[in-house]
């Protein structure tokens, strides 16, 4: 049996940029208080519609 977590029992958010909900990634582990966006796409257009 492989080390780790399985998949289904990752934490997940909504994405406020588009609202689709995203898991945890290896690479936010020490930021995952502060990811809000999904993708890099979501992160632009999230700092447009706030700027705005």
């Amino acid at each position: 049996m492989p080390n780790g977590v399985h998949k289904s029992n990752l934490p997940t958010k909504d994405c406020l940029a588009c609202g689709r909900p995203f898991t945890w990634r290896k690479k936010w582990e020490r930021d995952w208080d502060n990811v809000k966006f999904c993708s890099d796409a979501c992160r632009k257009k999230g700092a447009a519609k706030s700027a705005t």
